[in-house]
């Protein structure tokens, strides 16, 4: 049984001088956004698609942070073999 839909909210925006638009606060509680948060735009065959966006914070690491990683996590020749010995075995 298919899930009924809300019907969906219709506004017509004005755009300011310098390009902003307001959404109106039944659109922002209904979709969840909250001040200042983000949302996507995109462009869909001439139609203007508005989405809530999650922002998740990127960490970056140097290439001598993973080179030390890398060098930590290295198996000993023994350890290797070990391992093949027991993944040939299964």
């Amino acid at each position: 049984m298919p899930i009924p839909r809300r019907a969906s909210l219709r506004e017509v925006l004005t755009v300011s001088s310098r390009g902003q638009i307001t959404l109106p606060a039944e659109m922002r509680r209904h979709m969840g956004i909250e001040p200042g948060g983000a949302v996507i735009v995109e462009d869909c065959g001439g139609e203007l698609r508005l989405k809530p966006a999650a922002v998740l914070e990127v960490e970056l690491y140097s290439d001598e942070d993973i080179a030390e990683w890398d060098q930590a996590d290295a198996l000993s020749d023994q350890e290797r073999q070990q391992i093949l010995e027991r993944l040939k075995s299964c």
